[in-house]
């Protein structure tokens, strides 16, 4: 007998390979829908794989078809598609919807999208609970659009039950942005010294993708209309992250610390670097869902790792990763000519 059956949109995607396997190992029929219809060789075989174009409303209408028990949306972005989903309502029984941190500003209307304006970087609490302001909804900016969507799908709760996670840094294999990637590539390239700006205590509180996935499974079993952060048991500082991936890959690193901002040129900026920590309360999650992560950061780096590096040997890091090269830039990145200048203008330390 099974629990019913859910449709898990964006399902090639990191978030979404995890959640399908995650979905079909607790009993559920799984409808694995995405662009291209591709199916994980870790998938049961029993999962069902479609393709199906997101934006194409008469396409997921008939991905739907008589109704799902659950609909888990990994790829919602903005008002048109929080209207897609309701419009089918009357199918679905509930969702699962995948949010950001990103959407969180403090009291002087701060964000992570601010963070590059002289003094705009954000002073959340310690740690954030889901009742934190959020920037203004609008069809901007990322966080904006997420907010919106978050609106407009808890406005419908009454027709459709939706549970917004709010994820923190997503990690794992299969991620096209993973930050890890800024230490694994700098280790690959025989560097024994690193920067860390704000003294290394930078905190972005990361959510592995296994920890994503099993939130996504207890939500499926207790719809509601709320809105949850996700998160890992633990938030390492960028310090603890460096010294947890030269352990895994059996290198030693100097590190240099820097009070304060990266000094000109970008040196000691890492995708984790932040000026004050965004460490996520998960207590609600506990609460509502009896969440109870599956893996902590520092225990999930050796696959993590062991992934990135086949990746970064078979393809090159700028080729695996382009993303990378369109977020942060090749030089911002691994800028070595502006560390080293820098470095040997404080005489080597």
């Amino acid at each position: 007998m099974t629990r019913g059956n859910a449709v898990v949109i964006g399902a090639t995607g990191q978030v979404g390979r995890a959640a399908v396997r995650a979905l079909a190992g607790d009993g559920w029929e799984v409808c694995a829908a995405s662009r291209g219809g591709g199916v994980d060789e870790r998938w049961p075989g029993e999962v069902r794989a479609v393709r199906l174009d997101r934006e194409d409303d008469a396409a997921l209408a008939a991905v739907v078809g008589d109704g799902c028990d659950v609909l888990v949306d990994v790829t919602a972005y903005g008002a048109a598609h929080a209207r897609q989903l309701v419009s089918l309502a009357g199918r679905i029984g509930s969702a699962v919807v995948i949010s950001s941190v990103s959407v969180y500003e403090d009291d002087a209307g701060r964000s992570l999208g601010t963070q590059g304006e002289p003094g705009g970087a954000p002073r959340l609490p310690v740690p954030v609970p889901e009742t934190q302001r959020t920037v203004a909804p609008g069809e901007g900016m990322y966080a904006a659009r997420k907010v919106l969507l978050e609106r407009e799908l808890l406005a419908a709760g009454g027709a459709l039950p939706v549970t917004l996670l709010r994820a923190g840094a997503i990690h794992g294999p299969y991620c096209r942005s993973p930050r890890e990637l800024y230490f694994v590539q700098r280790l690959l390239d025989g560097r024994r010294r690193r920067v860390l700006a704000y003294g290394g205590r930078s905190r972005f509180h990361p959510v592995h993708v296994s920890n994503m996935a099993e939130l996504i499974r207890l939500a499926a079993l207790r719809p509601g209309s709320r809105v949850l952060n996700a998160g890992d048991p633990q938030a390492p500082t960028v310090a603890e992250i460096g010294a947890a991936i030269d352990t895994v890959m059996g290198r030693e690193t100097g590190t240099v610390l820097v009070e304060g901002a990266p000094p000109d040129g970008g040196v000691g900026d890492t995708p984790w670097s932040l000026e004050h920590p965004i460490v996520l309360d998960m207590t609600a999650a506990e609460r509502e869902l009896g969440y109870r992560a599956v893996t902590g950061y520092v225990e999930s780096l050796p696959r993590t790792v062991a992934w990135l590096e086949g990746q970064v040997r078979e393809r090159g890091w700028e080729d695996a990763f382009p993303r990378m090269v369109t977020t942060y830039g090749r030089d911002a990145l691994f800028g070595y000519a502006a560390e080293d200048a820098w470095l040997e203008r404080r005489g080597g330390k």
